[in-house]
């Protein structure tokens, strides 16, 4: 997934010349996430930032910060993505992220505290509606393991802004 974003980075940044350089190509954004239920608490954070290549295709990178608590049971997971985003057409967004998470989550089993760390990874595919900054859809989990993952399903609806 590295080699596929650096060459892309490359390939299509070639062709992108603007008066500005670098910098000019560059847009920050990300995710924010609370929710709140009868025993239970969310948060989540996600800035980003992606590198416009060209007209089409833009790469960047992510860090995602979540927490949960729900009865006894909580999860803190942090970690890092890597995002590639290509607009076949300017309304229809395609996307796929690499995400990795450590993930430290304590729960009550049988009256006694159990503690787990591990790494989770996470590869998404999604694809959504564009209108300039603001991106809505779908995306899903290709590696969803459904007693590691954080996420309840592998399908998760998304909105992605970029200034």
């Amino acid at each position: 997934m590295f080699i596929f974003i650096l060459s892309s980075i490359i390939a299509m940044g070639q062709g992108y010349r603007t008066s500005g350089g670098f910098w000019n190509n560059v847009y920050y954004g990300g995710g924010v996430g609370l929710g709140f239920g009868r025993e239970s608490f969310n948060a989540s954070l996600s800035p980003s930032a992606i590198y416009q290549a060209n007209e089409q295709m833009a790469v960047g990178l992510g860090l995602n910060f979540n927490y949960s608590k729900f009865q006894e049971s909580k999860l803190l997971a942090y970690g890092g993505s890597l995002l590639t985003l290509y607009n076949p057409i300017q309304l229809i967004q395609l996307s796929a992220e690499l995400e990795h998470l450590r993930v430290n989550r304590d729960f009550e089993f049988d009256g006694a505290t159990i503690s787990e760390n591990y790494w989770s990874p996470a590869l998404f595919v999604g694809i959504g509606y564009s209108n300039r900054n603001v991106t809505f859809g779908i995306r899903y989990d290709l590696l969803y393991d459904e007693e590691k993952s954080i996420y309840g399903d592998p399908f998760m609806p998304f909105i992605r802004f970029y200034f």
